[in-house]
Formats: structure tokens, C-alpha cells, sequence
């Protein structure tokens, strides 16, 4: 494995250190793999980090550390090179031990330890449930499993969490939607009311309204004149100014508070009945993608509890919230957002930003050790003012990070899909997925890094050929399944097989290619970035395919074919524990 290798290294270099400078010998070693190939397996700055404190030029300490270096059989030479840097190039002997740490570990081969089992919460998704996921949410559901399949590779122990927005006025409107659809099939003599263009449009809202229907009759069924009464009128339909939105927005919840008095408690009834087809919708959309959550968290249970109002209260209380008109403000400026921020407004109702806080206090309260919210891009803004009410709170807000997700754009033959929910003129992640298929689904979903834009390749996902990325690394994981049944031994043998025939510059690559994997999975722990695997699987299945096409694996000579088949099961055994970090499934035959 590289990550022993380094620390045998790093005992190398303590021990040049100690002859050439006792005094400097607790002096943290750091050892890496260089960027180029040719400048070796892996280097160390050590002369680099030194050379001010001992007053002396880096690439003369940097010698003087070469000539006391003990001698190891896992050293074939090294070199300095640049300002300082001391480079190692390793024996085949070391590469093939890396090569038997995969082959002895088989699905533990790569995990970390860097987490120490800390507990960590990432939340994502956390669409408001107001209609099907689109392809823009898909995204960030292959990057937050991702990422939390990763960081538990990485010796965290994670929670997977999605957080339900069922307090809002979100809900109220798809509530009022469907309801709408319901009074609609009441037919002509139930009357008629404009359905409101700033209303959830998707098909998804008739569905349920016939569903209410055919579960209630006409049990919901109001008369449509008070319906309409008092409510202020809509500006004309081409007017798209501001003015016309607030009108629009306005008429919009006048609607709401007509159904809320006309339905009285039936009107929880349609609250919880939407709230609960599309939660359900959800959780099976998002299951079928192969993402699974621990905990589904309501907002409403905030309000329930009263955490909200007491997290209000204390923020008061720390002498962070002021009055103005009626409402309470967070001094949020305080904290080095653009401007303060309403927490209750002067009707009495808490906005989304109270409930917000006192959802991460909750989080806080419940002894996360790292908080990880995956966000859209959008939300960039939204970042120090959350982070400030932490600290307003009392919390270092260093416990909060935030991977920002840019919305994926679907292409098929130049044609770029619409992702508004209300509008109902969106691509839903059920449609691309039954499309292209899951494992594509996933893993293009994180080929770039999270923050970057993507554009999603549907004739490219669909293909099989060599471009596919998806398709290659599963190919090469099913070619090595169909030499390992044509070779006919048993796999767990080849743990203790000699591999002293592997010698050939391609062999000696791709062994060496395997052993960086555990460094892969620290980096992109490290960096909250799975696509560092993706792209590893990439190059590794592109050096396996390079290799297999250009050497004869099942020889006639029993020790060279024993040895190269070790050598696929290694790569095999790579790629799986590489693709379930991404969701991603490894096919044994295609």
C-alpha cells in the first residue's frame, strides 16, 4: 500500500534528518507524490522546510539528507531535483507490495482513518416537496451520497440527512394548486376560478386532484364565489415587471387564506395529503437512484417543539436582534453579510431564516462534530449569514461547510431542458434515469467538480464506446471477470501468489497506478470532491485496457499467468471499492 510506503519513507528521511540535525529531528515529514511521473514515485520538501532554520541552501541540505539516507530495498534511486526536493523512484519489489496490500485487503484496501470516527451530518437535497425532483436536484443527490459514501471510506461516521421544508408558504401554494384541480373536475356547475399563473402548473397537481376525488367525492368541494371574493385582481397577463409580480404574489395569497377559511380543518387534510404523496414520490425517486437517506428531518417539528421561537429568544437575548416596524432583525452585518436579516415579521410569522437556525442549532444539539450542507450554487449568499447566527449563538462556526452544487443542463442534440417547478416545464430525474440508465445517471452526475458547471451528455451517457467513462470502467471490471472464469482458480488464492514475474514496465505502471488509490480517497475526502475518484477510475481503467491489449495474460508459464491474473483481480478489486464510493454498480458481464 502507498500510505505504508510513505510512512517508511518518512522513517527514512527522520533517520537522514537526525544525523544531519539531532535538534530538528520531531520536525513534521511530509511525503508526496510528485505531479510528473518522471520525477519519481513520491517527494519530500523536507530541505525546502528546513533550509531557513539551519541556514542553509535547499538543495545542498537536501544532498547532505541523501548521504545520510539509510539504505532501503524499497528505494531503487533518488534524486534532487528543483529547489530542494528530494525525489524517491521505488524497486519493482515495492510496487509489487503495494500490488499484495490490494490483493490481502481486497474491500478494505483504501479506507482511511483520517476521520477517526468522528460523526459528521451531511444534508442534501432538501428540495421542497412541491414537486418531482428534476434533473437540476439529481445532481446534488449523486454528489451528496457520493460524498458520504466517501467520507465514511475516510473513517467518519456519517448521517445522511434531508431536510424537509413542510412549514412554508411553498406547501400552502401546491396545497391551494391541487385543490384548485379538485374544484376544476367538479365540473361547470361547481363554477370557475382563474387558476393563478404563479401556481404549481405541472401535470403531477391534476394527479392528485384526481386522486382527492376519487378518494373523497365531493367532500372538499366549497363554493367558488367566496373563493374568489376580496381577492385583488391580476395585472395583465403579458406584464412582466416587478410591480406585476407583487400583484401576482399577492392575489396569490389571497387565494390561500380564502382556502384556509373556507376549509377549515380540512384544510390540513390537503396540507398533509400533497406533503405526503410528493415526500412519498420523493423518497422512491431518490431510492431507485440508489440514494438512500438516514434521517428525513422536518421543518415543522422546529415549530413543534418550539425551538425556533426559544433559538429567536436567545439570539435576542446575546443582544444580536433588534426591532424595526414590527419585525425582529438579526443583526447579520454583524457577522459580514451584506445586510440584517428579518427573523419574525411584524404579522407575528417566523421566516425561513428563523426556522434555518434553529434547524443547525438542532443539528449542533444533536452532537454532530461536522456539519456538511450541500447547496445550490444560489444559495452562495446565504452562506455567512447562516454561520453568522452560529457564532451569534455561540457555536464556532467553523463547524458549518458548504459544498455548493451547480444545477446540472441536460443536452440532446442541442436541445436544453427548462427546470421550473411551477411552471411544470421541467426533465425529471425519474425521466433521465429511466433514459440513461442509473449507474450514467450517477456517474456523470460527478465527473466535474461539484461547484463547476455540467453539461449532461445524454447521447454520450447512452453510448458504448470508449468515450463513455461510465462504460469503459465497467468494462474493464467485466473483462477482468471473464479472465478470471476463463483462468478457472480460486480468486482468494491470489493473495499468496508470487509476483516476482511481474516486471514489465506496463505491469510495474499499473501496479503502481493501483497503490495510489488510498491517497486518492484522503484528497478527495480531504476536498469534499468525489469526482477526484472518478477521474482516478478513469485513468485506471484506461491503463488496464492499455495493458490487456498489449500483453498476452493467460501464458502457458505457470508462474507469469499466476502473477498477471493477480494483477487484474487487483484492478478489479480497485474499481469496485472505487465505484461503490459513487453508487456506481460493476457489471460481470456486458
Amino acid at each position: 500500500m502507498s500510505s505504508d510506503l510513505k510512512l517508511q519513507l518518512a522513517e527514512l528521511m527522520r533517520a537522514a534528518l537526525l544525523s544531519v540535525a539531532p535538534a530538528e529531528g520531531d520536525s513534521e515529514i511530509h511525503i508526496e507524490r510528485p505531479k510528473q511521473a518522471s520525477h519519481g514515485d513520491f517527494s519530500c520538501n523536507l530541505a525546502l522546510q528546513l533550509a531557513r532554520s539551519l541556514k542553509r541552501n535547499p538543495r545542498q541540505l537536501a544532498q547532505l539528507l541523501l548521504s545520510e539516507l539509510p539504505y532501503s530495498s524499497l528505494v531503487d534511486r533518488t534524486e534532487v531535483a528543483g529547489a530542494g526536493f528530494i525525489n524517491f523512484h521505488l524497486t519493482p519489489a515495492a510496487r509489487r507490495q503495494m500490488l499484495r496490500g490490494i490483493l490481502q485487503q481486497g474491500t478494505s484496501f483504501g479506507r482511511a482513518t483520517s476521520g477517526g470516527g468522528r460523526t459528521a451530518l451531511v444534508e442534501f437535497v432538501s428540495a421542497n416537496p412541491t414537486g418531482p425532483l428534476h434533473v437540476g436536484h439529481g445532481r446534488g443527490a449523486a454528489y451528496g451520497d457520493s460524498l458520504a459514501k466517501l467520507l465514511a471510506f475516510a473513517g467518519w461516521s456519517v448521517t445522511s440527512e434531508y431536510y424537509v421544508n413542510d412549514a412554508g408558504r411553498q406547501m400552502d401554494i401546491l396545497a391551494l394548486s391541487t385543490w384548485l384541480r379538485y374544484l376544476e373536475l367538479g365540473g361547470p356547475a361547481a363554477g370557475h376560478v382563474a387558476f393563478p399563473p404563479n401556481a404549481y402548473q405541472g401535470d403531477y397537481v391534476r394527479d392528485m386532484a384526481r386522486q382527492m376525488r376519487a378518494a373523497h367525492g365531493e367532500r372538499y368541494q366549497r363554493p367558488l364565489a367566496q373563493l374568489a371574493s376580496g381577492t385583488p385582481g391580476l395585472p395583465d397577463a403579458l406584464r412582466t415587471d416587478a410591480e406585476a409580480a407583487r400583484q401576482r404574489e399577492t392575489h396569490l395569497d389571497a387565494l390561500i387564506a380564502n382556502a384556509r377559511r373556507l376549509l377549515g380543518e380540512d384544510w390540513k387534510y390537503v396540507h398533509d395529503f400533497v406533503l405526503a404523496e410528493q415526500l412519498a414520490d420523493c423518497r422512491s425517486d431518490l431510492e431507485e437512484t440508489g440514494v438512500h437517506f438516514d434521517v428525513w428531518f422536518s421543518e415543522q417539528s422546529l415549530f413543534a417543539t418550539g425551538l425556533v421561537a426559544r433559538c429567536v429568544e436567545r439570539l435576542q437575548k446575546a443582544g444580536h436582534v433588534y426591532l424595526q416596524d414590527g419585525a425582529r432583525w438579526f443583526r447579520s452585518t454583524t457577522f459580514g453579510d451584506e445586510k440584517d436579516r428579518v427573523l419574525q415579521r411584524e404579522n407575528g410569522l417566523y421566516t425561513y431564516f428563523a426556522s434555518d437556525i434553529a434547524y443547525h442549532l438542532n443539528k449542533c444539539e444533536r452532537g454532530f462534530e461536522r456539519l456538511i450542507n450541500v447547496w445550490g450554487a444560489d444559495h452562495h449568499g446565504y452562506i455567512p449569514r447562516v454561520r453568522g447566527a452560529l457564532a451569534a449563538l455561540g457555536i464556532d462556526a467553523a463547524i458549518l461547510e458548504v459544498a455548493l452544487v451547480q444545477f446540472a443542463v441536460l443536452y440532446r442534440s442541442g436541445w436544453k431542458a427548462q427546470m421550473s417547478t411551477r411552471a411544470g416545464d421541467f426533465v425529471t430525474l425519474r425521466t433521465l434515469r429511466e433514459d440513461v440508465g442509473r449507474d450514467a445517471c450517477r456517474f456523470f452526475y460527478v465527473l466535474r467538480k461539484s461547484d463547476q458547471h455540467l453539461d449532461f451528455d445524454l447521447d454520450l451517457a447512452k453510448s458504448q464506446s470508449n468515450d463513455n467513462p461510465v462504460y469503459y470502467i465497467q468494462y474493464a471490471h467485466a473483462r477482468v471477470c471473464s479472465l478470471l472464469g476463463l483462468w478457472g482458480g480460486d480468486v482468494e488464492s491470489l493473495a499468496a501468489v508470487d509476483l516476482e514475474s511481474l516486471e514489465g514496465p506496463r505491469e510495474l505502471a499499473l501496479a503502481t497506478r493501483l497503490g495510489e488509490f488510498p491517497e486518492v480517497v484522503e484528497q478527495a475526502a480531504a476536498e469534499l470532491a468525489p469526482h477526484l475518484v472518478a477521474f482516478y477510475l478513469k485513468e485506471l481503467a484506461a491503463e488496464f485496457h492499455s495493458y490487456y491489449n498489449a500483453e498476452r495474460i493467460l501464458v502457458d508459464a505457470s508462474a507469469v499467468r499466476e502473477a498477471r491474473v493477480a494483477l487484474a483481480a487487483a484492478v478489479r478489486q480497485v474499481i469496485r471499492n472505487g465505484m461503490s464510493i459513487l453508487g456506481v454498480s460493476c457489471p460481470e458481464s456486458m
